[in-house]
C-alpha cells in the first residue's frame, strides 16, 4: 500500500511502524513543542502532495494535532483508539505499538477536518445522549468515536471534533442507537 500524502508522526519509533505496514514518507515532530522549522516542513507538503496527521491517541498527541490543525489547515487525520497502540508488556500507548494492520485500515479512514459543514450537533446533544457529566460518559465518547472514525476525544473537545469532522446529525443518532442498543444487550 502506497500513500501519496506525507505522514506526520511523533518521533522515529511512529515512522518505523509505518513503514512496517506502508509504503510512505513522514515527517517527525520529535515532542509536542512543535518548532516553526518543523511546522514550515509541514506546510510544504501540505502545498506539494497533501499531509496526514498521524498521532497517539493521548494528551500529547492531541495537543500536537491540534497545533497542526491551527497552523496548517486543510491536512487530514488519522486515528487509533488507545486498545489498539498499547505496548504488549508496560504502560506505553502509542503508534509504534499498533499492528501494521490497525496502522493500514486508519489511514485508509483518515478524514479532512473542517469547521463547516452539515446541521451542528449542539451541546444539548451531547448531555441528551449521556456524552457528557454522566456515569457512563467516558465509556460512550469512546465507543462513539471508534464508530464514527474519529478517535477518542474528553467532553470538552467532543464537540470541536463533531464538527471540525463534519459528522452528520444523522450519523451522530445512528451511532448513539447503537451504542444504547449495545448497552441494553449486555
Amino acid at each position: 500500500m502506497k500513500i501519496k500524502e506525507i505522514i506526520v508522526v511523533e518521533g522515529k519509533d511512529d515512522t518505523r511502524a509505518i513503514k512496517r505496514a506502508i509504503d510512505a514518507d513522514t515527517i517527525e515532530t520529535n515532542g509536542s513543542a512543535i518548532n516553526d522549522e518543523t511546522i514550515n516542513k509541514i506546510k510544504l507538503a501540505q502545498e506539494t502532495r497533501g499531509v496526514i496527521v498521524f498521532t497517539d491517541p493521548d494528551y500529547p498527541g492531541e495537543k500536537i494535532r491540534n497545533t497542526i490543525s491551527e497552523q496548517v489547515p486543510g491536512c487530514k487525520h488519522a486515528f487509533i483508539s488507545k486498545e489498539l497502540a498499547l505496548q504488549k508488556a508496560g504502560r506505553g500507548v502509542g503508534v509504534e505499538h499498533a499492528s501494521p494492520e490497525v496502522i493500514r485500515e486508519a489511514l485508509k479512514d483518515a478524514q479532512f477536518m473542517n469547521e463547516e459543514g452539515p446541521e451542528q450537533i449542539t451541546q444539548d446533544d451531547l448531555i441528551d445522549a449521556g456524552l457528557i457529566g454522566g456515569e457512563k460518559s467516558k465509556e460512550r465518547r469512546e465507543k462513539l468515536g471508534k464508530l464514527l472514525k474519529i478517535g477518542y476525544a474528553n467532553g470538552k473537545q467532543l464537540h470541536k471534533r463533531l464538527r471540525m469532522f463534519q459528522i452528520s446529525k444523522q450519523d451522530f443518532g445512528a451511532a448513539i442507537a447503537a451504542i444504547r442498543q449495545e448497552e441494553q444487550d449486555a
